[in-house]
């Protein structure tokens, strides 16, 4: 039956959900921003929040009584999520610390004991279904997972995705699937597993050799696999995988079956088998069907720590990546500057504008991430992202923060940078420089091998520390090659998207990116993508350091020369050096001149 016009369709929902809920004797739903694979990004197909609530944020958690309706969502989305609930019947509650399940303890205070409270367990992780399970049982609430209250009222519900697949040549992957194949294996026979469930899409695109276009901003198919010591089994849509592609599989030992089925092989693994399987991305509902009868090693995927290590051909590729990647936000700059003052700029036309100077780049399949502009106070707000509600236009006079990225098939960007509009002022220099004392200091890291990202932070930190200042987020996430823009295992002080345990080792790249931020007034971030190396070996074992591969100038409006120490100013020297000798070739004349002033060495007056 359609919804009536007259009413708010948002109000009209929710009255639905709660007649739902209290013909099946659920006293509270939660309902998470996911999909069966827990990535970061979901198709439209899942974007049951947005269905919901009318908020069409990517993060957030909404939870539903018989009196409350609220929406847990972080700072990037205070704005938005305020403007797009009002009048829906649902609350914005605002996250204090991102990424974290804050609702779960509402819940165990809200609740009365002998409540049940539901999810649907396809959407939640087994690990955050744990820890849900056990903070409720101590106010006696109980837990279901195998509810779906939204399918039987979502009508108009969008398909799924039902692009093809296709291959990423050798030129970009560096090593074939039957050589990762093995090499999974290996590691497999050293941990006496025999079987690995694969539910991350970025695991399963780097183990095949494929990509897909299935998710906004990753090029990733919808997914699962199951590797066991004599084949691989993709679950996956029989459609979407073209012929040719079938046919490599049969010859590398990849069995396809429908992507359904994936529950029911779990469920039929041989009594005695040990399973490995990543708690933080399998769901709840898939590791429930694992049979009591299996042993389950809860562990980061092979893959995961595999393709954290990129190889000779993927940097290879990647340095390339960056000079393109160089190019396009060289001649966004040359605009921005040209165009401010003369034509009208807003966040999400200079985002716009980005975006189609890096699609002008050779292999660039469109951004990363959705781009944060910001402007002033929205430079405040770290997850910041522009929409039709908080579009600001910018003027000759403040600060703007453009934290962006780019996917190309040799590598995924990720960048951050701040400049002037207009003349800074002395508070905003000091600011300015010594969230980027932490960008070069941590860049400057030499560090013996088995060392740990929590270990390096204190370097990115140190200088914000000695001035009373600090920032929320975490220093640095790992990054793929040509798949999500976040993605562990390693991590730089945050576990957000990575695991503490990994040690940091060649041929990873993380991001570097410690900032200030002046709630109301603007904030300050210097992001590049450094690259571990090999530094030299001594008596006292190996020695690792970072290379910065990030190719764009950094404001000298801003830079505070007197609170650089010489080496500080060597290496922002010796970085501009870089950035103008790497894109010059690739500049036109009048761009390479432009480039060539901004990158002038500074010296002390």
């Amino acid at each position: 039956m359609p919804e009536n016009m007259n009413v708010n369709p948002y109000r009209s929902r929710l009255a639905a959900v709660r007649a739902v809920m209290k013909k099946r004797g659920v006293d509270a739903l939660i309902v998470p921003s996911a999909d069966p694979h827990l990535g970061e990004y979901v198709p439209d197909h899942w974007r049951v929040i947005r269905w919901l609530t009318g908020f069409s944020g990517s993060a957030g958690t909404v939870v539903i009584t018989a009196k409350f309706a609220g929406l847990w969502t972080d700072s990037r989305y205070f704005i938005q999520a305020a403007g797009q609930l009002r009048e829906t019947g649902f609350e914005l509650v605002r996250l204090k610390i991102p990424h974290t399940p804050e609702y779960i303890d509402w819940l165990a205070e809200k609740m009365k004991s002998g409540s049940l409270v539901s999810v649907d367990g396809r959407l939640i992780s087994a690990s955050i279904a744990g820890l849900l399970r056990g903070r409720l049982k101590e106010q006696g609430i109980r837990l279901s997972l195998r509810s779906d209250l939204i399918a039987p009222l979502w009508h108009d519900r969008p398909p799924l995705p039902d692009e093809q697949a296709f291959e990423l040549p050798p030129e970009f992957a560096g090593e074939s699937r039957k050589e990762k194949i093995y090499r999974v294996r290996e590691r497999m026979e050293v941990m006496s597993v025999n079987y690995q469930l694969l539910t991350s899409c970025d695991d399963v695109m780097w183990l095949l050799n494929i990509r897909g276009r299935d998710i906004t901003y990753s090029p990733l198919l919808l997914s699962f696999a199951i590797v066991s010591r004599d084949q691989v089994m993709l679950f996956a849509d029989e459609g979407k995988i073209p012929g040719t592609m079938k046919a490599e599989f049969d010859r590398d030992g990849v069995v396809l079956l429908p992507y359904e089925m994936t529950t029911s092989v779990l469920r039929s693994l041989p009594a005695g088998s040990i399973l490995l399987l990543s708690p933080s991305t399998t769901s709840a509902a898939l590791r429930g069907a694992v049979p009591g009868t299996i042993r389950v090693i809860h562990d980061v995927n092979i893959p995961t720590r595999l393709k954290a290590i990129r190889n000779e051909t993927e940097i290879k590729n990647l340095r390339e990546v960056m000079i393109r990647d160089g190019v396009a936000l060289t001649r966004f700059f040359i605009w921005f500057e040209k165009s401010l003052g003369r034509e009208k700029i807003t966040e999400l036309s200079a985002s716009a504008k980005l975006e189609s100077l890096r699609m002008e780049q050779e292999g660039c399949t469109g951004p990363s991430f959705a781009t944060i502009a910001a402007f002033n106070e929205h430079a405040a707000l770290p997850h910041y992202v522009p929409g039709p509600e908080s579009d600001a236009v910018l003027e000759q006079s403040g600060i703007f923060l453009l934290d962006s990225g780019g996917q190309y098939y040799g590598g995924t960007t990720d960048i951050t940078r701040t400049v002037a509009l207009g003349q800074p002022d002395a508070e905003m220099r000091r600011h300015f420089t010594l969230a980027l004392r932490g960008t070069i200091s941590l860049a400057m890291a030499k560090f013996p091998h088995g060392t740990r990202g929590y270990q390096l932070e204190l370097l990115a930190r140190k200088a914000l520390w000695d001035n009373g200042l600090n920032y929320g987020h975490g220093t640095g996430h790992g990054v793929g090659s040509f798949l999500n823009v976040h993605e562990g295992p390693q991590t730089i002080g945050s576990a957000a998207t990575g695991d503490l345990k990994t040690v940091i080792e060649p041929g990873m790249v993380s991001s570097d990116e410690p900032a200030v931020y002046l709630e109301g007034k603007y904030g300050f971030r210097t992001e590049n993508l450094i690259l571990c190396v090999n530094d030299r070996e001594t008596e006292y074992g190996d020695f690792l350091r970072f290379e910065t591969v990030t190719l764009c100038y950094i404001d000298r409006a801003l830079t505070d020369l007197s609170l650089l120490d010489d080496t500080e100013l060597q290496w922002l020297n010796d970085y501009h050096k870089m950035v103008f000798n790497m894109l010059a070739d690739r500049l036109k004349p009048e761009e390479r001149e432009w480039l060539d002033r901004k990158t002038a060495p500074l010296t002390r007056v």
